[in-house]
């Protein structure tokens, strides 16, 4: 792509604020008055099939928050690339939507047209690299625009690896000019896993590519930590997220949960927590 959503040297669009992901727990809430997001985050791939009481609930909750659509089955690292039938389901729900942006995830979910339901890392090496450039791109060009992609957490290592997993993120970025959802939660249960340095991390990914910051809670299993989305966000993350909030700015951030889900009220409440942490950090570095 050649068209540039610049400002100030940033690709990104201008931040809405701060949302949660749409959860089917929650929709009488949405519908029953406002509530306090400024968005939704929907998961593309629960809206997929044609008709039914989602696609409505959808375009209900549509009419009151603007949405963001968010896939975990696009595949952008497996060799042969998301499949046509798959690109087709979700440009006609991009048409539907018109979202705020369209993100997934920087991995592999399957192999030989079959799905293993799994947020499955990639060796971080050249070939991979140029594998998943070539994939963006061509998404890119089909949906005709910037697709946002999301670092996901890890618990292997692949002895091919020859960079860093954040060089190889800003890589995918700068090379197939795309934008970049920081998984802030996903840092550091990575770090902690692995043993780098999250503030290391942090660092090196490109400011001006960054759209969105997602927050959640994870499980600690003594020697590793497991991604859950199914706990508060924990302090070490909220203190990370402070970090992120200084480097890069004001980012539309949000919470996810997706089991052992709280009713709204909860939600909101750590909602706010994140907007009054970037609050601080931003008036902080004014």
């Amino acid at each position: 792509m050649s068209v540039k959503h610049a400002s100030h040297g940033r690709l990104t669009q201008p931040s809405p604020g701060f949302g949660l992901g749409l959860r089917t727990a929650h929709y009488a809430d949405f519908l029953a008055e406002p509530q306090a997001v400024d968005w939704l985050e929907i998961i593309s791939d629960n809206y997929l099939v044609p008709g039914g009481k989602p696609l409505r609930m959808l375009d209900a909750i549509r009419e009151r928050y603007p949405m963001a659509m968010h896939g975990v089955a696009l595949s952008i690292g497996s060799v042969n690339g998301p499949d046509d039938t798959y690109l087709n389901q979700l440009k006609q729900l991009v048409d539907r939507v018109q979202p705020l942006w369209v993100s997934d995830h920087l991995c592999w979910t399957g192999v030989h047209g079959r799905q293993l339901h799994d947020l499955m890392p990639l060796p971080y090496t050249d070939e991979a690299l140029a594998v998943v450039v070539r994939h963006v791109r061509r998404v890119q060009d089909f949906l005709g625009r910037r697709l946002v992609l999301e670092n996901v957490s890890s618990y292997v290592n692949f002895t091919q690896s020859h960079m860093s997993e954040w060089d190889f993120v800003a890589a995918v970025c700068e090379q197939a000019d795309c934008l970049l959802l920081v998984d802030v939660n996903n840092i550091y249960v990575s770090s902690v896993n692995h043993g780098f340095d999250a503030h290391d991390y942090l660092a090196r990914l490109p400011v001006g590519r960054v759209q969105q910051i997602h927050l959640a809670g994870h499980s600690h299993n003594g020697d590793h930590i497991i991604d859950t989305h199914d706990h508060p966000v924990a302090d070490p993350v909220w203190d990370l997220y402070a970090h992120a909030c200084r480097r890069f700015g004001e980012v539309a951030t949000m919470i996810e949960r997706d089991d052992h889900i709280p009713p709204l009220p909860e939600l909101l409440a750590e909602l706010n927590h994140a907007r009054a942490i970037a609050a601080s950090t931003l008036l902080e570095a004014a």
